[in-house]
């Protein structure tokens, strides 16, 4: 009996062996959904910032997607990097007695989810949550970058 399964359990090995050589080894470049080598490493165009500096007074650009994070619309030179202990756009944008008052030509104030911790769910503070502070985390700079991949949500 032990033979038999022996027997049968070597034919089914070979069997897998001679089909496995009988297959067409698959191209890397008709991995994924793009039709490229999965080993090229593509260098994107690094973008420009033509901004105007902080403090002059533009208009916003429209969202990319409903909910969207507004993008900031003036240069961030000299601004970054953000850390916790400087965080340049809260001396403009740290307003919280003017959440919800957009007015021309004022800094849009910070939104009320800024002064509520994601944590506590507290009621908003006059003080902006540490979770908060990242400001580019969310928000994105003004460039003339193209897409990396086509979008389709507007």
């Amino acid at each position: 009996m032990n033979v038999r399964r022996l027997f049968v359990a070597t034919s089914v090995a070979l069997a897998a062996a001679a089909y496995a050589f009988t297959v067409q080894a698959v191209d890397d470049s008709s991995l994924g959904l793009s039709k490229t080598s999965v080993f090229d490493d593509p260098t994107p165009v690094a973008p420009s910032y033509d901004a105007p500096p902080p403090g002059v007074p533009v208009t916003a650009p429209e969202r990319y997607f409903s909910g969207a994070p507004p993008v900031i619309p003036h240069s961030i030179d000299g601004l970054v990097p953000i850390t916790g202990q400087n965080n340049s756009c809260l001396g403009c944008h740290d307003k919280p007695d003017m959440i919800g008052k957009k007015m021309k030509g004022v800094p849009t104030p910070m939104t009320a989810s800024h002064y509520i911790s994601p944590w506590t769910k507290d009621k908003p503070s006059k003080k902006v949550s540490g979770a908060r502070y990242n400001c580019d985390q969310c928000h994105a700079p003004q460039s003339d970058a193209e897409p990396l991949v086509e979008n389709t949500i507007r």
